[in-house]
């Protein structure tokens, strides 16, 4: 039990997890005084301390200040491993796989949409399919399905959704490297095959927001962010797809533990050594996901702005929509660090967490490499939205990664008895944001109250080091599934 775990406080943003038992390594959760508490109500400590006992796990099992309870893997867990001898676990990536925000900038003001609000939002909410098993505009044949699960953002760019331009300022190009559809399951294609184009449920959303602060005035230029300015974030990932893909690999995993010789304190920590072809296979599976997210966010931003030109009647050139940057979370990926004063390369685990890679990295787009990645941190339905700009502690501390989100306080069941009796759409009207949804429990799973302070969050990111703050958003509507 969490109880069992006595964290231990190194400074005002990280506690220790003691190294104990068959702990390979310590754990350290980033968080601050005031919401360490939250830790002591849900197991996530526990499960940090679980990661930590994986084989070939590299200096700390991680947690952002965004961690709660998740499948085997904390939410908000980061944890790199050894590409000999360390492993690829499905829990550590998620069911959802690369699922990410896109936040997109125009050049409208507030003054510009505010008759057309309630219109617009009606608009979106027609036009972008969500919730659950939703279809979508996009019918793909089965060649297509493959190129999209290979290609990424790069197939819908070609097939007239965006521009090339969307891909620069798309982690990794909006495409991951080593997908291979051979791997994965006539079920999965099948579930995905409709599903493109579509925003899905649960925590999905797409939100028309404000930039209401600017923190720091040289990356909010090149990022493209104007106080007074509208933008819009997209949240969504690989849909049925990506679920399948996990489904399946977990199940295999399970099923073949015993041959691994990996004892697992939580049987929902499944795993195979990263040199396995059992291991190499989920990774390419998962890298078909990946693209299918990327794919999937570019089609939505593509029918977001022309449902924005038709609503508003305006011309592309009057709009001005233009992808400040794409970030996925819930993805494991090859990358290089400095461990032991020499480069290696490492397999990073983030599972609700989000690459923050500071000024001068390689991997961050021309634009912004002066000032640091885009990090884009989304707050609950009445909170609006951060953006960050990715800094140097982030590598030499936790992988190159920040938090991703509020993270949830609530479980979706207790959210639903909390907001009974409550009209949850009337609530946030009242505070000045209009929210469509297909029916009422998913607004109850998701009420602000459902979720930690994204500025208490935020601000450990911040003083960590880990990511440094740009701009505040706040939100004006939202569309949920």
């Amino acid at each position: 039990m969490t109880k069992e775990i006595k964290l231990k406080k190194i400074d005002e943003c990280r506690w220790l997890v003691p190294k104990t038992g068959a702990m390979r390594v310590p754990g350290i959760i980033y968080t601050s005084e005031k919401m360490s508490g939250l830790l002591e109500k849900d197991e996530s400590a526990r499960q940090v301390a679980n990661v930590a006992c994986l084989p070939g796990i590299v200096n700390y099992s991680l947690a952002m200040p965004d961690v709660h309870w998740g499948y085997g893997f904390p939410i908000g867990g980061v944890a790199a491993f050894d590409m000999e001898e360390g492993i690829i676990s499905p829990g550590g990536v998620g069911y959802d796989i690369n699922c990410g925000c896109r936040l997109m900038a125009t050049s409208l003001t507030l003054d510009d949409i505010q008759e057309s609000l309630r219109e617009l939002t009606t608009a979106l909410y027609r036009n972008i399919p969500s919730g659950v098993g939703s279809s979508g505009h996009v019918k793909l044949s089965v060649r297509d399905r493959k190129k999209v699960l290979e290609e990424g953002a790069a197939w819908a760019v070609k097939a007239g959704f965006g521009s090339p331009e969307d891909l620069e300022a798309t982690e990794d190009g909006g495409c991951m490297a080593g997908a291979d559809p051979q791997l994965v399951s006539a079920r999965a294609l099948e579930r995905g095959k409709d599903q493109l184009g579509t925003l899905g449920s649960g925590n999905h959303f797409l939100e028309i927001e404000l930039v209401k602060e600017i923190y720091d005035e040289k990356a909010a230029r090149a990022f493209g962010l104007n106080k007074g300015s509208i933008a819009v974030m997209i949240h969504t990932g690989s849909r049925g797809l990506g679920y399948q893909i996990c489904d399946d690999y977990l199940a295999l995993m399970v099923k073949n533990q015993h041959k691994t010789g990996i004892a697992l304190p939580d049987r929902q920590l499944a795993c195979d050594y990263l040199s396995s072809p059992q291991g190499k296979n989920y990774l390419a599976a998962m890298a078909c996901g990946a693209n299918y997210a990327w794919a999937n966010r570019q089609i939505l931003m593509h029918l977001t702005q022309e449902v924005f030109e038709k609503t508003l009647r305006i011309a592309p050139r009057e709009l001005q929509m233009r992808l400040v940057y794409d970030v996925c979370h819930n993805i494991a990926k090859v990358e290089s660090f400095i461990i032991d004063g020499a480069e290696k390369k490492l397999c990073v685990h983030r599972k609700g967490a989000t690459r923050a890679y500071p000024a001068g990295h390689a991997l961050i787009p021309a634009a912004y490499r002066q000032v640091g990645q885009p990090v884009l941190i989304p707050g609950d339905m009445g909170a609006g939205s951060y953006v960050l700009a990715g800094a140097e502690k982030s590598m030499s501390e936790t992988f190159g990664s920040a938090c991703h989100g509020a993270g949830r306080v609530l479980s979706r069941s207790a959210a639903i008895r909390a907001a009974k009796g409550r009209s949850i759409s009337r609530e946030l009207a009242g505070q000045g944001v209009l929210v469509m949804s297909a029916g009422k429990a998913t607004l109850a799973e998701e009420m602000p109250e459902a979720y930690k302070n994204v500025d208490d969050v935020v601000q450990v990111v911040h003083d960590a080091g880990l990511a440094k703050k740009v701009a505040r958003l706040t939100p004006l509507a939202c569309i949920k599934g």
